[in-house]
């Protein structure tokens, strides 16, 4: 990956860190977007912070014009912005519930595929990497806002995918169960760790799907379960 530039938003995350990392690790120039991140969170001179909340159009655009005029180019997105919220059949989930899953998994993915796209069209080449859930394709009782709002995503994902063959640009989505993040350590105590993803693995597979190697995987849905078929 040296010489790539790589956007990784949502770079702060108990996911996004191990992305970030491990595509320093390889060589690339990362640009990491959070809400709340520092330029100290990663020691490496090819790490850029980029503190940025994608909520809207304008603020992914803003986003990304400020790496080009740096950089000049995006060779890989990888997106692993995410929210869950999970607890209540559709019956009784409320208006809100349902417009926040879909703010945070979708509608945040169509604006930052829809900022990055042209440039990697006028490039002629890119890497999308979007993570998706389980839940996208199994979904389960009492998540539906959140099942709902993925199995969108991995759609959209899907659909870039075939609308941008031609540029030589791939779009993939990855589907984990469980990641074995500090955060869901702490909601979920009982849980057993030892079934759930490792973050690591998953990075590495963002990783390889960005790289030369990966390049004839495009439209894909990859699950990544861990130790719970």
């Amino acid at each position: 990956m040296k010489g790539k530039v790589v956007l990784v938003t949502g770079a702060a995350g108990g996911l996004g860190k191990h992305v970030t990392q491990a595509f320093l690790d390889a060589g690339a120039t990362v640009i990491g977007v959070s809400r709340k991140i520092q330029q100290t969170d990663f020691a490496s001179a090819n790490f850029t912070a980029m503190p940025a909340q994608l909520s809207s159009g304008d603020s992914a655009t803003k986003s990304v014009d400020q790496v080009i005029a740096k950089f000049g180019r995006i060779d890989v997105l990888a997106h692993t912005i995410g929210g869950f919220a999970g607890g209540r059949p559709v019956a009784d989930t409320d208006d809100a519930t349902f417009r926040q899953m879909f703010d945070i998994n979708l509608n945040a993915t169509f604006y930052i595929l829809r900022a990055v796209i042209p440039l990697m069209r006028k490039a002629g080449n890119g890497r999308i990497i979007a993570i998706g859930s389980r839940q996208a394709v199994e979904p389960g009782a009492n998540v539906g806002a959140y099942s709902a709002s993925k199995a969108a995503m991995v759609s959209l994902v899907r659909t870039v995918a075939l609308e941008n063959q031609d540029a030589g640009i791939t779009a993939n989505t990855i589907l984990p169960g469980t990641i074995d993040t500090p955060t869901n350590r702490k909601v979920m105590p009982n849980a057993d760790f030892t079934k759930w993803v490792q973050p690591a693995k998953v990075a590495s597979l963002i990783v390889w799907l960005a790289s030369d190697a990966g390049k004839d995987v495009n439209g894909a849905a990859i699950p990544v379960f861990g130790g719970a078929l």
